[in-house]
């Protein structure tokens, strides 16, 4: 689209008159013009009562008030999001579920069973006691349920665990593994978070529990027995800790760097689009570009040079990932780096051009308090599972961070493959700044016309 009549008509009374240009993203910035007539600069105290210093100090205070007022506002309203997050998790926890699932049908799983079905609080998981028969294949389709995010963790009391026991016994045989028994099923790299703090003792605790007082009741059984001094000679263990388990963790974080893609270091993405966003100001206001540009054109720049220059900037940000270890060939092979990098470069730009637009507002005055509430909304919502938070943070499954964490740990962990619903997000963020940016340059635009024409007045009355 050409330059209207109207635009050119402005830019060329604009280069004639002299007027000095008014800042195309932030107008308004800046000190107020000192009158030298009636002011010497570099020559007064803070505390000077001479007209100008008194209004200026006094415009001074009430800026810094301002400020500080705005500040606290933000604490409250903002950053309490974060604390609520880590800690108002204890009262959720119920809303993880695990799976029990029976497969023995003999003392032990009816020991293992009871403990967990047992178990009632708010601060515990819940435990799903399931029938055997949805597990046509045993204990593989239990594991194959959690890899499916279906549950948190799942407790699999293997076929044949009593019999075994038994046969055991009869033979006094210390060879036999008492932790065969029990499988307890994890996936540490959904969420190591949770694992590490809540889930692992919510699966610790209950097994102990359950083997500690199968114990008093299978030795009571044996007290009866003729041969129990020969049994407790040549396999105490089958009298002392008859029930055992292993944890099997389908899906663990092996990788601690991994968190610097996943979690940490997505807060850095975000801090690489507001250099790049502030770099972007800066060359459009000191070369006077904005000022130029048609209406379409200054759009169009807007929308266009963050993501070139994202573009590369995730590429040596994923290839500094590589560098350190991060294996991203482990789910789709030599693919999995590409995937990164378009989703780092998906996520930069739902996380950026957002900057870019509400940059158009606040100005780079303001862009400081919207850039807090645009890291605590997403950090909020990575560290500990959504499940877990208060309902409020359910708005967490439509957050860039969230959805590049996802991918990230499908990418390296193998997790459950959601990856395009995780670009579909990104994407969605991306069309709501291509919406919301025009609409922004548009009514600055027009506010900027304003002031000229007010400037050009003025400049017309004085001469």
């Amino acid at each position: 689209m050409s330059p209207t009549s109207s635009e050119k008509r402005l830019a060329h009374e604009s280069e004639d008159s002299g007027t000095p240009p008014i800042g195309s993203d932030a107008a308004g910035d800046g000190p107020p013009p000192i009158d030298p007539r009636h002011d010497h600069p570099f020559t007064h105290g803070f505390f000077d009562k001479d007209p100008g210093t008194v209004a200026a100090r006094s415009a001074w205070i009430k800026t810094v008030v301002a400020g500080i007022v705005l500040v606290i506002c933000v604490i409250w309203a903002v950053l309490s999001m974060y604390w609520a997050a880590l800690g108002r998790t204890s009262g959720h926890i119920h809303n993880l579920s695990g799976y029990v699932v029976d497969f023995d049908g003999g003392q032990i799983g009816q020991a293992v069973t009871q403990t967990f079905a047992d178990i009632h609080s708010p601060n515990q998981l819940t435990w799903l006691i399931k029938d055997a028969s949805e597990f046509p294949n045993g204990p593989s389709d239990v594991a194959a349920a959690l890899l499916d995010d279906r549950c948190w963790a799942a407790i699999a009391i293997n076929p044949g665990a009593s019999n075994a026991l038994n046969a055991a016994v009869n033979a006094a045989d210390a060879s036999y593994n008492t932790s065969q028994a029990v499988t307890a099923y994890t996936t540490t790299a959904r969420n190591e978070n949770i694992y590490r703090t809540v889930i692992s003792q919510n699966i610790n605790t209950p097994l102990i529990l359950a083997s500690q007082n199968f114990a008093l009741q299978f030795s009571r059984q044996l007290a009866a027995r003729p041969d129990i001094a020969t049994l407790l000679s040549t396999a105490p263990g089958l009298v002392t800790r008859p029930l055992y388990y292993i944890v099997d963790d389908l899906r663990p974080f092996d990788v601690p760097v991994a968190a610097a893609v996943d979690f940490v270091g997505l807060i850095y993405l975000l801090i690489l689009a507001l250099m790049m966003t502030n770099q972007l100001l800066a060359a459009r206001v000191e070369t006077g570009l904005a000022r130029r540009l048609t209406l379409k054109s200054l759009i169009l720049m807007r929308l266009l040079a963050p993501c070139i220059m994202y573009f590369p900037v995730t590429l040596m940000y994923g290839l500094l990932s590589q560098a350190f270890g991060v294996p991203f060939n482990r789910t789709f092979g030599h693919a999995g780096f590409v995937i990164y990098w378009m989703m780092s470069w998906c996520g930069m730009m739902a996380l950026g051009l957002a900057l870019e637009s509400v940059l158009t507002l606040l100005t780079n005055k303001f862009l400081a308090y919207f850039l807090v509430l645009w890291i605590i909304t997403n950090v909020s919502v990575s560290f500990y599972p959504i499940e877990v938070l208060p309902t409020i943070f359910r708005y967490g499954y439509a957050m860039p961070f969230y959805n590049v964490s996802k991918t990230v740990r499908t990418i390296v962990f193998n997790t459950k493959n959601q990856v395009g619903l995780n670009f579909g997000v990104q994407i969605a963020w991306i069309i709501v700044s291509c919406i919301t940016l025009p609409f922004f340059q548009w009514f600055h635009r027009r506010r900027e016309v304003m002031l000229w024409k007010k400037e050009q007045m003025k400049y017309k009355l004085e001469s």
